[in-house]
């Protein structure tokens, strides 16, 4: 969907139609005052002081019915110029609007706009008049505090959205309910596949049974093919000494984003927020020749970083997270044939699993604003120009990004556009050429001396937990067969005849790995095979008189009404097939 922030017509209109909300607010409920009211990525807020009177979702509607009475008015919209002195008179019983004022520079040229009988302090711009506000809609309401700070005054932040005609109306808000549908967090609490808990922390999610299986599933899955590849898993402890992230670099250039120092003894640990600190250390722990590089070292590894509150959502933005990462330590002239390699992993996991709508971010340093990069001039044009060769040679098409790098080198970050929403980074590679010298990393060269590395970081799903959010979102929470936490349910339409023989597929089933609910509830048929479907459970069974007496299985795929039959074995191998290919679709 378009970014109305980003679209200057739309901004206009958006920032117009806070003023409207602000205006009919004002009407019902006269002794209303107003803190801020801007436009936002997905519309407008408008954020109201309304006393000890409260707006319930429910009055929304009232809202709405008296913007579009003030729209039908077409009042003018005029723009008013004030000095600080008038604009503090003119908002004198107003306090919001006297520490907006008072907390202006004293140059600032100070403006309202007034509409009928409502005026509110803005710097606009402003569309002409109230009649241009035809297409709106009010989404929601909920809590904010004054500025933000939660030691101040609960105000109430009502939501809404304009646009120019009805048919993008319309589709903006069928978008938001294919949004609903898809959200992450409401199918994870629906499947229980993961919760949250204030006594844990916030973006601290609880990964439960269903959840952990599409877990290990996706690790199983890149495990074997990194394996496959040459890397060497490891294990490594989720914190590190202040030192260690002295020596990386990140104590000075990410020390914002890491949890609180915690002082144990004489030393003073951070929980880690990345691996390539311990992974460098893996590598120093031996001498290596040049006949040893690549090395790949690979981690399923735990991290910590800190996300501001209002940033932290269900799995796709934590503090806890689980990362994909790895590690390869490789001599100059491998970095391109390693690269490509890791480029071609990408495709290959992208293609197992449908992903087509990707591109290519090429993450450069600013070269106009160095502070927060490592300063060595050389060193980035060499890695910049090394990953520009790379893909230019892959005849992959990409986009550079300016001030998107790591401080210690430029990267590729693939944007994947989902479902719903905006465009995600899934997948990154990053070429570095800093931390192999600030951690004295040598190997033995051809000719007996000693060289330094460069390391190639990479993470392929990202962290599992935002691939996970990514997969729900796409999927609906329909996966796959051989990601479905239960991939069979068998259904006994009378329990005193045909519960025997139900059990003894389920032990068949169970015994071949498949997992698989034996639903054996007093319940009717037809109510059954509904909670089968509402749990989107992949294969449905439905095991009668006629499956019994003929050694058959009959089976529903999740939302399909056709029942079909098989020799039970015969089902077994084509499920074992399905799950053994990683097949994204179900026959």
């Amino acid at each position: 969907m378009i970014n109305i922030k980003e679209n200057l017509e739309l901004n206009t209109l958006n920032h117009s139609c806070a003023h409207l909300l602000a205006h009919a607010i004002k009407h019902l409920y006269p002794h209303a005052k107003f803190w801020v009211g801007p436009v936002i990525n997905e519309g407008f807020y408008y954020d109201v002081d309304l006393g000890d009177d409260v707006i319930k979702e429910e009055d929304l509607a009232k809202l709405e019915k008296e913007m579009k009475k003030i729209s039908k008015d077409n009042k003018l919209i005029n723009k008013i110029e004030l000095s600080r002195e008038e604009a503090l008179d003119m908002f004198k019983d107003d306090e919001y609007k006297i520490d907006l004022i008072s907390n202006m520079d004293e140059d600032t040229n100070i403006t309202a706009y007034k509409q009928g009988d409502f005026i509110d302090l803005c710097r606009g711009p402003h569309v002409n008049s109230t009649k241009q506000m035809k297409y709106f809609k009010l989404l929601k309401v909920s809590g904010a505090y004054f500025k933000g700070d939660s030691k101040n005054k609960m105000l109430q932040r009502i939501y809404g959205v304009c646009f120019l005609n009805e048919q993008d109306l319309i589709e903006y808000l069928n978008y938001l309910e294919e949004s609903k549908l898809r959200d992450h967090r409401k199918i994870g609490k629906d499947q229980e596949l993961f919760m949250n808990n204030p006594l844990v922390g916030s973006g601290m999610p609880l990964w439960l049974p269903n959840g952990a299986i599409i877990r290990k599933q996706l690790e199983n899955y890149i495990y074997l093919k990194e394996q496959e590849l040459g890397y060497k898993h490891v294990y490594t402890p989720c914190v590190g000494t202040v030192d260690l992230y002295k020596t990386s670099g990140h104590w000075d250039h990410y020390k914002e984003n890491m949890f609180p120092v915690m002082k144990v003894d004489d030393e003073e640990f951070v929980l880690r927020p990345m691996n390539c600190p311990h992974h460098m250390l893996i590598f120093k722990n031996k001498l290596h020749s040049y006949r040893d590089l690549p090395v790949r070292i690979g981690e399923f590894a735990t991290d910590f970083r800190y996300e501001a509150s209002g940033a932290v959502k269900g799995l796709e933005r934590v503090r806890c997270m689980c990362q994909n990462d790895a590690h390869l330590f490789v001599t100059p002239e491998q970095i391109g044939d390693e690269f490509k390699k890791v480029v071609n992993l990408i495709l290959d996991v992208y293609k197992d699993f449908g992903i087509k709508d990707y591109k290519f971010r090429l993450s450069l340093r600013d070269p106009l604003d160095k502070e927060k990069y490592f300063d060595d001039d050389q060193m980035w044009d060499t890695a910049e120009n090394k990953l520009r060769e790379v893909l230019n040679s892959l005849g992959v098409e990409y986009f550079e990004a300016i001030g998107e790098a790591a401080f210690y080198g430029p990267k590729l970050d693939v944007e994947v556009k989902p479902a719903v929403g905006p465009e995600v980074t899934l997948s990154t590679c990053q070429l570095d050429f800093l931390l192999p010298k600030r951690f004295d990393l040598t190997y033995i060269d051809s000719k007996g001396e000693k060289q330094t590395p460069v390391v190639i970081h990479r993470a392929i799903f990202g962290t599992f937990d935002r691939f996970t959010a990514f997969l729900i979102e796409e999927t609906k929470g329909i996966f796959p067969l051989w990601l479905s936490p239960i991939q069979v349910c068998i259904i006994s339409v009378n329990n005193e005849y045909h519960l025997e023989y139900s059990k003894m597929i389920e032990e068949k089933l169970q015994n071949s790995h498949i997992r698989v609910l034996l639903d054996d509830r007093d319940e009717k048929l037809g109510y059954k095979m509904r909670e089968a479907q509402t749990k989107k459970i992949v294969y449905t069974l439905i095991i009668g008189d006629h499956e019994k007496e003929n050694d058959l299985i009959s089976y529903r795929i999740h939302g399909s009404k056709e029942t079909k039959e098989m020799k039970l074995d015969d089902f077994i191998n084509k499920l074992k097939l399905e799950i053994e290919n990683h097949e994204m679709e179900v026959e």
